[in-house]
């Protein structure tokens, strides 16, 4: 199968391609264009062009478009699916619920579409305002450039697609080279559901041309990116003084205090851990565990670890399946190796079949090591005991990053303290940090990067606020 870039509305033919596999078995998918700078700004000029058709596209009609995408994304959910968990190897029951997850995320964004809130100011709260009326409204920013990764192919697209198109800006896509099916594939849909041409221009190629040329170009006014803090950072520093969202990924903790039945959070801890492979930005990589319940936790999880099941990642029985890559999957048995050398022992895991770590669970790694201070990216998660709240606390703060934290505890106290004091930009009490539904707002701190995605607080990033005032 050989796609094609789509820019201005139309099926382009790429000057050049590349082949794509399955993480899993290197089954041969398809052949992928690698747009050039001169197509890169093709895509660019045609979403310039369209940004005041958009503009002016009533609220009302953005609002139906979206809806008619989540609509035909739900007439043909399992075709998705299936394109998810052969690019991605993501489990095809996993790959299932980012379907489901996608088609609530482009209702949401249909739904804000029509309530982007303008406010009215009362002028006369200040000496010399009287006489006067002011309101503010939101306005689109422009055109919006969209880099994607490959963990959540289509519900992270949807998360810059449905806000972009919700607020009036026209966009281009630019999908992780692994995972570039999907987002072809929301392009047909888009196109079905009545969107303007050149509203949505999806390029795919190498982050040093597409990306480049994306953020560097001064008719693009918005950056939207998830992916790694080196990458982030780079683009950051060329973008001048475009509007920027940054997630940038993190090494998630979970503070389980003394009290807690274990036994009623295990099935969550290892979840959090080790669905998709780790894959996930707020994937539970640190488990902060009071000393009396350490050893519970360690069991509890080791044999729920030893029930899931590896394989192809369209088995209906497929709990874990390939890293992306053969290079993920070495650079993750190197820090395993790595936490062992530092005094970590292995509870269960710690090997490599194929393309596929086993799920890996460490106790007491040092903190120091790269399973416990970087993003593992992996299905690596290390469990280490405190006495005092306050030391759980500092250990979990004593990160770079700072994404989401979870927290769990029957003292109110503690709850309050922990969500006060953690360092993130999301504190899930009684929960996994792995937890996120799509209308809320996400995003973090530190390395963690900045903004806020969640339909309602990505239409507040990708727009301008304008003040208009009348003297009577």
């Amino acid at each position: 199968m050989r796609k094609k870039l789509f820019i201005g509305g139309e099926w382009i033919e790429g000057t050049s391609y590349q082949e794509l596999t399955s993480p899993y078995d290197h089954e041969r998918l398809g052949e992928i264009p690698m747009a050039s700078v001169e197509e890169t700004k093709r895509a660019i000029e045609s979403a310039y062009q369209t940004r005041k058709t958009l503009r002016i596209l009533p609220a009302h009609q953005r609002a139906e478009i979206l809806e008619n995408v989540s609509r035909l994304l739900e007439e043909n959910r399992e075709e998705a699916a299936r394109l998810i968990c052969q690019e991605a190897a993501k489990p095809i029951q996993t790959a299932r619920t980012e379907v489901a997850r996608t088609i609530m995320t482009y209702k949401f964004a249909s739904e804000e579409a029509r309530r982007i809130k303008n406010e009215m100011i009362n002028m006369d709260a200040a000496p010399g305002g009287e006489g006067r009326v002011a309101y503010t409204v939101r306005e689109p920013a422009g055109v919006v450039a969209a880099i994607t990764p490959f963990n959540f192919p289509m519900n992270l697209v949807a998360h810059k697609l449905g806000p972009a198109i919700a607020a009036g800006n026209p966009i281009i896509l630019k999908p992780a080279s692994q995972t570039p099916m999907s987002a072809y594939f929301i392009a047909e849909l888009f196109d079905k559901a009545g969107l303007p041409k050149g509203a949505l221009n999806v390029i795919t190629g190498k982050g040093s041309v597409v990306g480049e040329t994306l953020v560097t170009d001064d008719r693009v006014s918005v950056i939207t990116f998830t992916g790694s803090p080196e990458v982030g950072i780079s683009l950051r520093n060329k973008a001048g003084l475009k509007k920027m969202t940054l997630e940038l990924g993190s090494n998630s903790a979970v503070i389980i205090d003394e009290g807690v039945n274990v036994e009623d959070i295990a099935d969550r801890l290892v979840l959090g851990a080790f669905a998709y492979q780790g894959q996930v930005c707020i994937s539970l990589q640190r488990i902060f565990v009071h000393e009396t319940l350490k050893e519970q936790v360690i069991d509890a999880m080791k044999e729920r670890a030893s029930r899931l099941v590896y394989g192809h990642p369209l088995d209906e029985a497929t709990d874990v399946s390939a890293l992306i890559t053969k290079d993920d999957c070495n650079r993750v048995m190197k820090w395993i190796d790595e936490a062992k050398e530092g005094g970590a022992s292995v509870v269960c895991g710690g090997t490599q079949k194929g393309n596929v770590v086993l799920p890996t669970i460490l106790a007491d790694a040092p903190l120091d090591s790269s399973v416990s201070c970087e993003e593992v990216f992996g299905p690596v998660v290390h469990i280490n005991a405190f006495s005092k709240w306050e030391e759980a606390i500092e250990a979990v703060n004593n990160s770079d990053f700072g994404l989401q934290a979870g927290v769990f505890t029957l003292d109110m106290k503690k709850a309050f303290q922990a969500s006060e004091e953690l360092e993130v930009g999301g504190v899930l009490i009684n929960d996994i940090p792995t937890f996120r539904v799509d209308h809320m707002p996400y995003g973090g701190v530190k390395k963690s990067g900045f903004g806020r995605e969640g339909i309602k607080y990505a239409i507040e990033e990708m727009t301008e606020l304008k003040l208009v005032s009348f003297k009577k």
